[in-house]
């Protein structure tokens, strides 16, 4: 029996597609999803807890592991970052770590690393767009990759200075509190002597005091002296 020429096209259309569609399902499937804009960072965070949330960071939303590896060798895109803190002494001259990593994250075609072409994005820039505060714990992570992290959500480097803590500077110890409604005195100004007329506001002496009655035009002052023994003080 000859089967028609169009069921045979039918048949075959048929069996190719159920082959496919078998090895599809056989491929395993990861849900994605986009990365947080935005990740949670306690502000009393300790630096061990910042290395956990660095990683985090790198995982989503920096999105570091789409060119860089941890522990591979051979054609890479992007160094790897075993043991990257060690190296990250020693890259540039006058940097630390510390300072190294932020150099890479803030401008990262200012050092090439040997072998590799530029190409990361600045990744506190849109689309990436880190925080301070998320490449601070990015930085921690960094450092934990052969070295001891160091930083705290209060390190300062090149690219940021962290706020100051509210309060302000407390005072120098021993200072004296100024006297409620008294305007303060010039830097560098020598106290009056006594006897000496405070200025007038502008720096204009103020007028000396009239002459006693009955006292001589050019006189000089009259200097009281010692009582008489035995005459008690008006």
């Amino acid at each position: 029996m000859t089967i028609p020429l169009i069921p045979r096209i039918g048949a075959l259309v048929l069996a190719t597609t159920g082959f496919y569609a078998y090895v599809g399902s056989m491929v395993p499937q990861n849900e994605v999803q986009p990365p947080p804009t935005s990740i949670v960072i306690p502000a009393d965070l300790t630096t061990e807890q910042m290395v956990t949330v660095g990683r985090e960071v790198m995982d989503t939303k920096g999105l570091c592991f789409t060119c860089h590896t941890i522990g591979r060798s051979g054609a890479l895109r992007f160094p790897d970052l075993a043991g990257v803190d060690e190296r990250a002494k020693t890259r540039v001259q006058g940097l630390s770590d510390v300072d190294y990593f932020a150099q890479s994250l803030y401008e990262p075609e200012a050092f090439i690393v040997p072998g590799f072409n530029p190409g990361m994005p600045v990744i506190n820039r849109p689309p990436i767009g880190l925080t301070d505060q998320e490449i601070l714990c990015v930085i921690a992570y960094l450092q934990s990759l052969g070295g001891t992290p160091t930083v705290t959500l209060q390190t300062a480097h090149r690219y940021y200075t962290p706020p100051a803590a509210p309060g302000g500077a407390p005072a120098a110890a021993g200072a004296a509190p100024a006297t409620p409604g008294a305007a303060p005195a010039a830097a560098g100004a020598a106290p009056a002597a006594p006897g000496v007329p405070p200025a007038a506001p502008g720096g204009v002496p103020a007028p000396a005091a009239p002459p006693a009655q009955g006292a001589r035009p050019g006189a000089p002052p009259v200097v009281p002296g010692p009582a008489a023994p035995g005459r008690g003080t008006p």
